[in-house]
């Protein structure tokens, strides 16, 4: 049951971001509210900054490709949700990643990675991906009941097709998973966010030093040979397009599989109808990334570089933006009957990748990866189930991504 909100605090400024206390599979009550009643409306962060909220389908799609708005942290206004995010955005003064950037940096640096990424590129890719699956699915099979299938096919998949890619040994993968939960927690010392970072940025240092001097044919090797060692992209700009990679490829797509999995699980009648119609998992795919936008619960982070309108509300030069996709994803205006996880529904439109310029570079990498989890499940295991009921499941309030600690199952 949804928690009774406050006029008076909707039109003041509420608390950003919001509890999932009501329950942790739909999206915070006040989320909800604004939605419907204040589509663009201020919230206040951890550090007093009053940004924007947009959170209506249309108003978050049409912003995502407003060229008036920057995608670039120094900008005057920029939202930080989180103290973490403050430091992960910005290195040394300068945005860590090309994600963070406006043309014409962005459209130079995106480029460059944008022809390994296309959904051609990772279609051919598959049967690698199905491989992947099928041996870490080999070994929870092996061990038997129980399995998290977080820890042991949700987590480890993203990450090693990445080293596939990249042309690095699978064992740096248990490596980087484990930095990885030090930087995304919300909780990390800044003591610990400093070494975990400082180890990461040091080890694929180490990585692109090594394919200068072993050139591959693969993602890194290539970045090397054809844009480092010419000039066109510094050392440590072919460093930071890896973390980019790294940091934002791998915790996202795991999360929106175990928490897909787990609605497809808790509705055994969509679990049975995809065992009779498989060619239903792309289809259900796509209803599991709408219903859980993993990396933009909270909002795309933009600032206004000149006045602009949003359904209304006049939204000033300077001023922050927190374009919720979340609650986008979720519009009754768009997707009738929102909260209910429905396989058949056409869910294409869905903005958990974003729009625009800025849409992610490593979204059909990510489709194709949670399709193959799925089939070779439904294969494998037809009497998969959660055992643990729902309540009694612990989620990742404290983390950058959100999503499940645990997914826990047996058959």
């Amino acid at each position: 049951m949804k928690n009774s909100i406050d006029r008076t605090d909707i039109e003041s400024s509420p608390a950003y971001p919001a509890s999932r206390s009501a329950c942790p599979i739909k999206l915070a009550p006040l989320v909800d509210k604004l939605r419907e009643e204040r589509p663009v409306s201020r919230v206040t962060l951890w550090d007093g900054t009053q940004p924007w909220l947009v959170s209506r389908y249309s108003d978050v799609r049409d912003a995502l490709r407003d060229p008036r708005l920057s995608s670039d942290p120094r900008s005057p206004g920029y939202p930080f949700v989180t103290p973490v995010l403050k430091q992960l955005e910005l290195m040394g003064g300068e945005p860590i990643s090309f994600v963070r950037m406006d043309p014409p940096a962005h459209t130079r640096q995106r480029r460059m990675l944008a022809r390994e990424f296309t959904a051609g590129r990772a279609e051919k890719r598959r049967t690698q991906v199905e491989a992947v699956v099928s041996s870490l699915l080999d070994d929870i099979i092996a061990v038997g009941p129980p399995a998290d299938l977080l820890e042991e096919l949700a987590l480890p998949l993203p990450m090693l097709v990445l080293c596939q890619l990249f042309g690095v040994p699978y064992e740096n993968y248990a490596y980087f998973l484990e930095l990885s939960k030090v930087i995304l927690n919300l909780t990390s010392s800044q003591e610990s966010l400093d070494e975990s970072l400082g180890d990461m940025v040091a080890h694929v240092d180490r990585l692109v030093t090594n394919k200068a001097a072993h050139p591959s044919d693969d993602l890194l090797g290539n970045l090397v040979t054809d844009y480092e060692i010419p000039g066109m992209l510094t050392h440590q700009e072919t460093v930071n397009l890896v973390l980019t990679l790294l940091i934002g490829g791998v915790d996202t797509t795991a999360s929106a599989l175990a928490l897909g999995l787990l609605e497809l699980l808790l509705r055994r009648d969509q679990w049975v109808l995809l065992l009779d119609h498989p060619e239903l998992v792309p289809a259900a795919v796509e209803e599991m990334l709408r219903l859980h936008s993993v990396a933009a619960t909270d909002g795309m982070p933009r600032a206004a570089k000149e006045d602009l309108e949003i359904a209304g509300v006049t939204i000033k030069e300077g001023e922050g933006l927190l374009l919720n996709v979340a609650a986008a994803n979720r519009d009754p205006r768009v997707f009738r009957d929102p909260d209910r996880f429905d396989i058949r529904r056409k869910a294409e439109k869905q903005l958990t990748f974003g729009y625009g310029i800025h849409q992610c570079i490593g979204q059909w990498f990510a489709r194709i990866e949670m399709q193959s989890a799925l089939t070779e499940l439904l294969r494998r295991l037809p009497d998969l189930r959660v055992s643990k009921p729902l309540e009694e499941l612990s989620f990742r309030h404290n983390m950058l991504v959100y999503g499940l600690d645990s997914l826990p199952v047996e058959w």
